[in-house]
């Protein structure tokens, strides 16, 4: 069967982006792909004379800035699907939500209303996103302007961007940052890692450590610029025992997107799981299939970046003394630190009554 992903690679100036480009193009040849390259859309329009300082205003160069992403996106999309190639990666050079970063709340409202759009549906859309963090934080000596006619940010200007940047993407679904710990070699290296990982190309399942935690501040998370808060719904379908098949509803503000998810304990922290889009209807219909040996589980989840991990804290109605903080592993002996907000009561990672699955289960 043809599989199609589109997924973003986004980052503050001078983060290797363009690099990044071929070497996930040639990377994931090499492992059978055909990948397309959606190219970054502000770059084409600054150096081709359209730009913030020759528009109206921002608003209006912001507007067709946005606009002509969408539209390239969706010619790609179209593209790929007359292809005959079963596995083709859209990689989109910057995506919709990077445009937030540039514009005030007052801007970017009237922007989702002119082009009836909305932050679930522009943000979610892509399947993964990968932020690389800006030479200037980590790797200033390399932090240089000579390779971009478009760029022209400070270091100090940089690293404030490219948090502005990283929040708009927070609260998607799979969302992973490559920093500068290595040379830059190895930043592309663990990059073509996270990539493949999420293809599920070099192991077919997931990894993740589940910890219970006090009750967390809520207010401090709502407070929090790199913290969004989401709206989960999730209902568990008839299965064989050995499987746990779920639909999840999953949004904020009254706008959702919707997932079939298949899951398969293999040992420990791994999983096998593999997931598809649904339209609202299609999570309608799958509703009469619901499991009435479980209660459908409604959540709000706290999707938290710091320190280049993303965290995600589930906070259920029917506790007010505790949480769920999960956090999804590249290596099951890789190390784990946790915010210092958060106080730990224990982990529950092989722990199989605080699964959702349980937590559903109607006594």
């Amino acid at each position: 069967m043809k599989k199609i992903s589109k997924i973003v690679i986004t980052g503050g100036p001078c983060a290797g982006k363009s690099t990044a480009m071929s070497w996930v193009r040639n990377a994931f040849t090499q492992r059978g792909y055909c990948v397309l390259i959606v190219p970054e859309t502000a770059t084409e329009l600054i150096t081709g004379g359209v730009a913030p300082w020759t528009c109206g205003t921002n608003t209006d160069y912001q507007k067709c800035q946005v606009e002509l992403q969408l539209t390239k996106e969706r010619l790609f999309t179209k593209a790929a699907s007359t292809m005959a190639a079963e596995k083709i990666l859209i990689v989109c050079d910057r995506g919709v939500m990077d445009n937030q970063a540039y514009m005030n709340d007052d801007e970017f409202e009237e922007i989702r209303k002119t082009l009836h759009g909305d932050v679930v549906s522009w943000r979610d859309g892509y399947d993964a996103v990968f932020h690389l963090v800006t030479a200037a934080n980590g790797a200033e000596d390399y932090y240089t302007h000579a390779n971009n006619a478009a760029r022209y940010e400070t270091v100090e200007e940089a690293v404030a961007l490219d948090d502005r940047l990283l929040s708009c993407w927070v609260g998607h679904r799979y969302l992973r940052v490559i920093d500068n710990s290595t040379d830059f070699e190895g930043k592309m290296r663990r990059l073509e890692t996270e990539i493949a990982s999420f293809l599920q190309e070099d192991h077919p399942y997931e990894m993740e450590r589940k910890f219970l935690i006090e009750y967390p501040d809520l207010s401090w998370l709502e407070k929090n610029p790199l913290c969004r808060k989401i709206e989960i719904e999730q209902v568990y379908l008839k299965s064989a025992p050995e499987e746990e098949i779920r639909i999840r509803k999953r949004g904020e503000n009254g706008h959702y997107i919707y997932y079939e998810t298949h899951k398969k304990a293999l040992d420990g922290m791994k999983r096998m799981s593999t997931e598809r889009h649904l339209s609202k209807s299609e999570y309608r219909h799958l509703m009469k299939n619901a499991d009435p040996g479980r209660r459908r589980i409604n959540k709000t989840r706290y999707c938290l970046t710091q320190g280049n991990r993303y965290y995600e804290i589930d906070v259920y109605p029917f506790w007010s003394d505790k949480a769920i903080l999960e956090i999804e592993l590249r290596d099951e002996k890789e190390k784990v630190w946790l915010p210092q907000e958060f106080k730990v009561i224990r982990e529950v990672t092989n722990d199989p009554e605080y699964k959702n699955a349980a937590l559903a289960r109607i006594p």
